[in-house]
């Protein structure tokens, strides 16, 4: 049974964030703070509005970005496969190329929340899956987490 954590627990970090634009898209990504302990190349559980969904880090000129949220990971590989659920997020929060956002750290490099500032949100987290059977799933391509 996932734990449900409020965004304004003591154990909750919470970052400053900015939507942008990266490359030559016109969709919104977020860019990663750097005080967010991740890689170029990460996979991150990203909550919008009370859902988990997958997200890969990538960085750019300017540091790390999230360019999409994805309903799993495969689809977070080949981001063109599914729906990005950053970019509906986005607009169903009237958050543009500048707006501030504040990602809360809920577990330090695998699981992140995303929210308006002032907004109190409380998240439904999962436990990180075992690294041994991922690690063995994603060799045989059967991870789709």
């Amino acid at each position: 049974m996932p734990e449900q954590l409020p965004s304004d627990h003591p154990s909750v970090q919470t970052f400053r964030a900015n939507i942008a634009r990266s490359g030559g898209t016109r969709r919104p990504c977020l860019r990663v703070p750097d005080g967010v302990t991740a890689e170029d190349g990460d996979f991150v559980r990203l909550h919008l509005d009370g859902t988990a969904y997958h997200a890969r880090l990538s960085a750019d000129a300017s540091g790390l970005v999230i360019r999409g949220a994805y309903d799993n990971k495969r689809l977070a590989r080949t981001p063109n496969d599914g729906e990005n659920r950053l970019v509906e997020w986005c607009r169903e929060h009237d958050r543009a190329d500048g707006d501030a956002v504040e990602l809360d750290e809920l577990d330090d490099g695998y699981q992140y929340g995303l929210r308006v500032p002032g907004v109190r949100q409380v998240y439904r987290i999962t436990e990180r899956p075992n690294d041994s059977l991922s690690s063995i799933a994603e060799k045989f391509g059967l991870s789709d987490e």
